[in-house]
């Protein structure tokens, strides 16, 4: 067999890129940093099974990831829940379902309920996210949702996911995110799913096929170096060694390939360096009794160290974890915020002390355990005009080729659409990806001409 395809970071996309270049009969290397591939879909023991450090549910119509289970034999798995959301906002919760939910809502007047409904379904359903780079959501929900609206709710939510980026964020973001959750819906209720066993086990099971078809996947290779030779990369080094291949695909965040790449084209490494990336804090309690009976809690006031309480246990039951009921306390970051390298201890202690504000019932002994898991490439920052950012796959450096998480704009970051984007490099790489279904995901649109 001639010269491997070598395949740069060992998350979902770089995975699932090794599954289909090596079912079509190539030689396949990939090259992981870490100790563990997986990336994001990192998970840890609890109660019998294991969790993900980072929450995780798929939707109804995520086509792409359905299609992978399939693959790998493990449809008979995939459980599909009903999922309860709800909205802190005004010292109070607030179920947040449905049309009922939103009449009952107590912040806001009934003309700014229309408001909000109206604009939300518009951008949902019907709005084209390719005419609307150019706007700023908070700027388009103003004008178009309302001041009430826009402060009781998406103002809180964009400023604690993006920071100092809320708004710099364009409404096409939000479009891709609103159109997402409003198919996943059905006469009001949202069904999202889980594996059982957690996403660990479609980890493994991607891990064993690729190595029966004779993928190499080797671990703590980081990258260190990249040689190019007359102008085409040629081989790779890592702290693993050396790897020369026939053509090389990069799947790993673009803030790290880019310095690797300045020597020897400093204008790309430029452009790659213009993309941002925040980070992504998860601290996941145990606890002997559930917060609350909602499974995803928007915390719209401000004040708090978290914007999300995810009780995964409102989710899936706790007799699946020994009884244990877990909860995220969740929160993105800007790399200069001090979550960014504070003590993991000194996390967890400033996420669990407010806790009491938005549960009253809740007191600190029935946490029985808090970890805390953090990544600084949680997501990228994506701006105005963000798709002129977005990097071609076929790079200006010969047999380089590149899947990045950029590729996944307009949509939201996700295991289905780093599935998505995978498909869409590996086309452009001349494989054969006709076998993979493109669902509803807005992911792979942009850069993969």
């Amino acid at each position: 067999m001639g010269a491997p395809l070598v395949i740069l970071g060992g998350g979902v996309t770089g995975l699932t890129a090794a599954y289909l270049a090596a079912r079509a009969g190539h030689p396949v290397v990939v090259l992981e940093g870490a100790a563990e591939p997986g990336g994001l879909l990192g998970t840890f023991p609890v109660g019998g099974t294991r969790l993900e450090h980072y929450y995780h549910h798929f939707f109804t119509h995520d086509a792409e990831l359905r299609w992978l289970i399939g693959e790998l034999g493990l449809a008979d798995r995939l459980r599909f829940l009903p999922a309860t959301m709800g909205i802190f906002r005004d010292g109070g919760l607030h179920p947040f379902n449905g049309p009922r939910d939103l009449l009952r809502f107590p912040p806001l007047s009934l003309p700014a309920k229309v408001r909000f409904g109206a604009s939300s379904w518009f951008l949902g359903k019907f709005a084209d996210w390719r005419h609307r780079e150019d706007t700023p959501a908070l700027a388009w929900f103003y004008r178009h949702a309302g001041r009430a609206a826009t402060d009781a709710i998406w103002r809180p939510m964009l400023e604690i996911k993006f920071g100092p980026y809320a708004d710099r964020v364009p409404i096409a973001w939000m479009i891709g995110r609103l159109r997402q959750r409003m198919s996943s819906r059905e006469a009001g209720d949202e069904r999202l799913g889980y594996l059982d066993g957690s996403l660990q086990v479609l980890l493994d099971a991607l891990l064993a096929r690729l190595r029966s078809l004779g993928v190499q996947i080797v671990t703590g290779a980081h990258l260190t170096a990249m040689d190019l030779r007359q102008g085409e990369l040629a081989a790779v080094s890592t702290t693993a060694g050396e790897f020369q291949g026939s053509r090389f695909l990069a799947t790993i965040p673009t803030v790290h390939l880019a310095p690797l790449l300045q020597e020897a084209r400093p204008d790309y490494a430029a452009a790659l360096g213009r993309i941002e990336y925040f980070g992504a804090v998860c601290t996941v309690l145990e606890l002997n009794k559930p917060l609350s009976s909602t499974y995803w809690l928007n915390v719209a006031d401000p004040g708090f160290p978290f914007g999300g309480v995810i009780e995964h246990t409102n989710f899936i039951p706790p007799a699946t974890y020994g009884g244990r009921h877990l909860a995220y306390l969740s929160r993105y970051f800007e790399n200069t915020n001090p979550l960014a390298t504070a003590p993991k201890e000194a996390i967890a202690a400033e996420m669990i002390a407010p806790l009491a504000r938005l549960f009253p019932q809740f007191r600190r002994e029935e946490v029985t355990a808090a970890r805390v898991f953090r990544t600084p490439t949680a997501a990228t920052v994506c701006d105005l005009r963000f798709s002129e950012k977005v990097p071609a796959a076929r790079t200006p450096i010969p047999n380089l080729f590149l899947g990045a998480m950029a590729h996944v704009y307009p949509d939201e970051r996700s295991c289905n659409n780093s599935i998505r984007v995978a498909a869409e490099v590996c086309r452009v790489m001349g494989l054969d990806t006709a076998a993979v279904p493109r669902g509803a995901s807005l992911s792979g649109l942009i850069g993969m001409e």
